[in-house]
């Protein structure tokens, strides 16, 4: 990371300390969504396991989603209130400025994760995951977040006000929802089976759920692992063409 992308991050950083809502969504919102399915909810559901141990795994890609909004937002109102201008009379390069918003929101997504698997211990939770398991699962993770955080610059960049770019993340933040997260996707009805079996975030959730469980299955790790890829380059090739259009 070269010295503009260090400032960029603090400079971020410093607006995500600044804005409660923003660390509410990120950290605090996906606890009370997961207190509510696992503390409340959890005995509704049959799925062959303990629930805590079956839902931490998309909790974790929940806390992801929930990060973004707040991404969006700030890289669009970076275009629109003409702070990029500013930035460009400056000797500040421009790739560290979508790049300072991608580490954050990694950073936050970090974050949050560590608090849902801290809330999801207390809550019973247990796994036989070993270190290599957990190193795996945390490759994942990153990629995961990296992925999306590309992708909610994008959307950020392509909106055409702050409003609307954080509108945009919304089916991101709901794609978990209809996911094999909540519930086993092979329990859900026709059309919603079919979309949760092939959208990118169960497979993500798959392989981690795999991991805990020290059961990985290649399958699922490599279909993650592609999902992430592709998202990435699809996020990073619209952010940059984008932002050299608009800036």
């Amino acid at each position: 990371m070269n010295a503009d992308a260090v400032i960029m991050l603090r400079r971020n950083f410093k607006h995500t300390l600044r804005n409660p809502v923003t660390v509410f969504n990120a950290v605090l919102l996906p606890i009370v969504i997961m207190l509510m399915f696992v503390y409340m909810l959890g005995k509704a559901f049959s799925v062959g396991v303990k629930y805590v141990d079956y839902a931490t795994p998309g909790m974790i890609l929940l806390a992801v989603s929930y990060g973004l909004g707040a991404t969006a937002t700030g890289v669009n109102s970076d275009m629109t209130t003409g702070i990029i201008n500013r930035f460009r009379v400056m000797d500040i390069s421009r790739g560290a400025i979508l790049t300072g918003h991608v580490i954050i929101t990694i950073v936050r997504s970090l974050i949050s994760i560590a608090a849902i698997i801290g809330v999801a211990f207390g809550l019973g939770f247990r796994t036989s995951a070993s270190f290599p398991d957990w190193a795996a699962m945390a490759g994942i993770i990153v990629a995961a977040c990296f992925a999306t955080s590309w992708l909610t610059v994008a959307m950020g960049l392509a909106a055409k006000t702050p409003e609307s770019a954080g509108m945009a993340t919304v089916p991101l933040i709901m794609l978990p929802f209809f996911s094999s997260a909540i519930v086993p996707a092979g329990k859900m009805g026709a059309g919603v089976r079919q979309f949760a079996e092939y959208q990118p975030f169960t497979p993500i959730i798959e392989a981690l759920r795999g991991l805990l469980a020290d059961a990985p299955s290649g399958g699922y790790v490599l279909a993650a692992l592609a999902w992430c890829a592709g998202i990435a380059i699809i996020g990073y090739v619209w952010a940059v063409a984008t932002f050299r259009k608009r800036a």
